[in-house]
């Protein structure tokens, strides 16, 4: 019998299975799943949003994966952390809000006009590697920019998430 849940799973010697992954276009954080067209249609209503593409990333030591969104902001709009936050909070569960959020010219599509995920994901949020500007989401603060500092101190364990 096969049953198609969405999730990828591990099974080890002793037969034990273990969740490794989502599959799809959702994630699991904090034993929780996260439907990325469901937030990314809330974000879209954020009045300096145009476009919004929300995946998972996965960060040293956690199960599962973080949500990140890289967002194309409207003509002559300007990113602002404190409303995109206030936003987020009173729309999204906490598992759900994006922690991390990256500011595109352009979001890339593939040649059926889909969302490119995988790649983005796989970048992560190292600001080392990226150059678009970034953004990490404080407690109870809001977004501020996402500096090395910030990621060294999540990736030691030393920045709860």
């Amino acid at each position: 019998m096969y049953f198609n849940s969405g999730d990828l799973v591990k099974i080890d010697d002793e037969g034990f299975i273990f969740f490794q992954d989502r599959i799809g276009d959702t994630f699991r954080w904090k034993g929780e799943n996260v439907a990325t067209t469901e937030v990314a249609d809330h974000l879209l209503t954020v009045d300096f949003i145009e476009e919004a593409n929300v995946y998972g990333v996965k960060v040293p030591g956690h199960e599962g994966r973080i949500g990140m969104a890289a967002l194309k902001l409207k003509e002559n709009m300007d990113f602002d952390g404190k409303a995109f936050y206030q936003h987020v909070k009173n729309y999204l569960p906490s598992y759900a809000r994006p922690r991390f959020v990256r500011i595109q010219d352009a979001l890339v599509v593939t040649s059926t006009f889909k969302q490119m995920k995988a790649k983005l994901a796989e970048e992560g949020f190292n600001p080392a590697l990226i150059k678009d500007p970034l953004f990490y989401l404080e407690d109870n603060k809001g977004y501020i920019p996402m500096t090395q500092e910030i990621f060294n101190c999540i990736a030691e364990g030393r920045l709860r998430l």
